[in-house]
C-alpha cells in the first residue's frame, strides 16, 4: 500500500470518481433543501481555476494510484486567508484518518502560499466534518449549543502559525544531513 498526495485540477480524470462521489453525497444529505438544481449546482459553484496556484491549490490523496481523498483552497476575501473545500474521503475508504491527513496538507500547502487563516464552512448535515474541524484546532464562528439546522451554513476558522510546520522541516533538514 503506498500513499502519496497528487496536486492536480478537479478536472483531472483521477479526481472525476471523488468528484462524483461527494455530489451524490450532498444530494443524499441535503437534496434540493438549498436549491431545486441540489448539489450539482454547488459543485459548480467555483470554476476550476480559483483551486489553482498561486490563489488555490487542489490535492488528492492517492493509494496504488487511486483517489482515496482529497480537497482544496481558494482565497477568501479576507487578505491572508484561504477557504478549504471540498474535503472529501472515498466511501469505501472512511475511518482511517484520511481526510484528517488532507486537512493537515492543505492547511500546510496554504502556509507554503503564504496564507496565514484558514476559514471554511461546513453544512449543518455533516455531523463528521464538524468533528474533524473541531478535533483539529479550528474555532466555530457560531454558537455550538444551537440546533445547526437553524445556522444552516457553519462556519469555522483557523489561524496557521510555522511552528509544526517548521518542525517537520526541521526534522528533514536532519534526516538529509545524516545521510
Amino acid at each position: 500500500m503506498s500513499d502519496r498526495f497528487y496536486y492536480t485540477t478537479p478536472l483531472d480524470p483521477l479526481s472525476r470518481p471523488l468528484i462524483e462521489e461527494l455530489t451524490f453525497e450532498y444530494d443524499s444529505r441535503y437534496g434540493s433543501f438549498y436549491d431545486a438544481e441540489g448539489a450539482t449546482k454547488e459543485m459548480n459553484r467555483y470554476a476550476p481555476d480559483v483551486f489553482a496556484p498561486p490563489h488555490g491549490n487542489f490535492v488528492l490523496l492517492l493509494r496504488d494510484g487511486q483517489a482515496i481523498a482529497g480537497g482544496a483552497f481558494m482565497r477568501h476575501e479576507d487578505h491572508g486567508t484561504t477557504e478549504i473545500k471540498r474535503v472529501w474521503t472515498h466511501s469505501g475508504y472512511r475511518r482511517q484518518g484520511l481526510a484528517k491527513r488532507v486537512l493537515l496538507e492543505l492547511e500546510e500547502q496554504a502556509l507554503r502560499q503564504g496564507y496565514a487563516r484558514i476559514y471554511l464552512t461546513t453544512g449543518f448535515r455533516q455531523p463528521e466534518a464538524v468533528g474533524l474541524y473541531l478535533t483539529n484546532g479550528y474555532t466555530a464562528l457560531f454558537d455550538t449549543s444551537v440546533d445547526p439546522e437553524t445556522i444552516r451554513k457553519l462556519p469555522f476558522e483557523k489561524h496557521l502559525t510555522l511552528s509544526r510546520f517548521t518542525a517537520q522541516q526541521s526534522g528533514l533538514s536532519a534526516a538529509l544531513q545524516s545521510i
